[in-house]
């Protein structure tokens, strides 16, 4: 799986509302930097934790994303101007996620947008908060435009095929995916609160997002827990994205990557309004396709036991691979043995940038060590 930053890489390290909480009681954690923020990487046994997010339910850290109100006036005209799904087209309490383009067509970061009523906001990963938010204050020009950080909130997800189960079970509703909830009382630990839940998008299982108050995190964590959740660290977090075939910003692609090249296909509306970069995209669009794509792969190893690295690169079947030009390069890789899943052998997937001449029929893909085929669906885990 893709190597997370070493907390002793770091100079500024930053620790989630949770980490801060199971810290200040005593708890001993091995904390990896996850999106910008110091998270437990492991907080139940491997095989535990990813029962949990592929046949159960799990709580687990979100306090490395932040929330930003965008108001003013002009908050829906100007936040469609800049990034590449509908904003004025959004249903009323839902979401949907979003690149974020420079005026060369170039990615500058991914976010989600949230419309509640006549409130807008904009959700980001804190390792791309700086970036973006400065970004955005550029094209503030003469707006009535305000972006203002919710600083009050977090989050705790929940994660897995049982969790609308478990949320109605302590009286919470479950919701369709891209469904943002309004705040709703809640009362738990002794302590009554408003809790605001969302459901993002997932391949083969809910994730959502519940938003409290600083203040009423643990009281909402003792909950989840005693309802069944198995709690789970930023390792299993990473497992399930890249088994779900889910790109993230900065490891899967950058800023050196055009959208369609991302296949992101759900992160663009083709037929909205002017925004920043759209004249490259459509001029993709309009004239022909780019040479490669980001696919979900699932790996095969020789002799089934040792995972690939990420940037290794794969030939086509018929190149030598000491010769050949590369047809692809893995961006991120995990793992599913026996005792992580339901299943006789050991599974590997991978992310990774593949040429155009690769996707043509059930390729198979070579590298020193195994091979690999572009997955056309989610796989399918018993």
């Amino acid at each position: 799986m893709t190597t997370p930053t070493s907390v002793t890489e770091t100079t500024a390290t930053l620790e989630t509302p949770l980490t801060s909480l199971c810290l200040s009681a005593g708890a001993r954690l091995d904390l990896e930097l996850y999106s910008g923020m110091l998270t437990p990487r492991r907080l139940d046994a491997p095989e535990a934790e990813t029962e949990a997010v592929l046949h159960g339910a799990a709580v687990h850290d979100l306090g490395w994303r932040r929330r930003i109100a965008v108001r003013g006036e002009d908050r829906q005209r100007w936040l469609s101007g800049m990034v590449t799904n509908t904003v004025e087209g959004l249903p009323d309490n839902s979401g949907a996620y979003n690149l974020v383009l420079n005026a060369q067509g170039r990615i500058q970061g991914d976010c989600l947008v949230w419309r509640c009523g006549e409130a807008l906001e904009i959700e980001i990963a804190v390792d791309q908060s700086d970036a973006l938010l400065a970004h955005f204050d550029r094209f503030i020009i003469m707006d009535d435009v305000e972006l203002v950080p919710l600083d009050g909130l977090t989050a705790l997800g929940l994660t897995g095929p049982k969790s609308d189960t478990l949320l109605e079970s302590i009286g919470l509703p479950a919701l369709p995916e891209w469904a943002a909830g309004e705040s709703m009382p809640f009362h738990a630990a002794e302590q009554s609160f408003s809790v605001q839940m969302r459901r993002g998008y997932g391949r083969l299982v809910p994730h959502y997002s519940l938003w409290v108050e600083r203040a009423h995190l643990f009281a909402l964590w003792q909950t989840l827990r005693a309802a069944g959740a198995t709690i789970i660290g930023a390792e299993t977090i990473e497992r399930l994205r890249i088994v779900e075939g889910i790109a993230t910003y900065g490891v899967d692609f950058t800023s050196h990557e055009l959208p369609q090249e991302t296949a992101q296909t759900h992160a663009i509306h083709f037929a909205k309004g002017c925004y920043l970069g759209q004249e490259i995209v459509e001029r993709i669009r309009s004239r022909g396709q780019v040479h490669r794509h980001l696919r979900a792969l699932e790996i095969f190893p020789d002799g089934g036991k040792t995972a690939p690295a990420v940037a290794t690169e794969l030939f086509l079947e018929n190149r030598n691979p000491n010769n050949g030009k590369p047809a692809a390069k893995l961006t991120s890789v995990t793992m599913l043995n026996p005792m992580l899943n339901h299943s006789p052998k050991t599974h590997f997937f991978a992310l990774g940038i593949v040429r155009a001449e690769a996707e043509v029929g059930d390729t198979a893909l070579h590298y020193q060590g195994g091979t690999a085929r572009i997955l056309k669906s989610p796989p399918q885990l018993s």
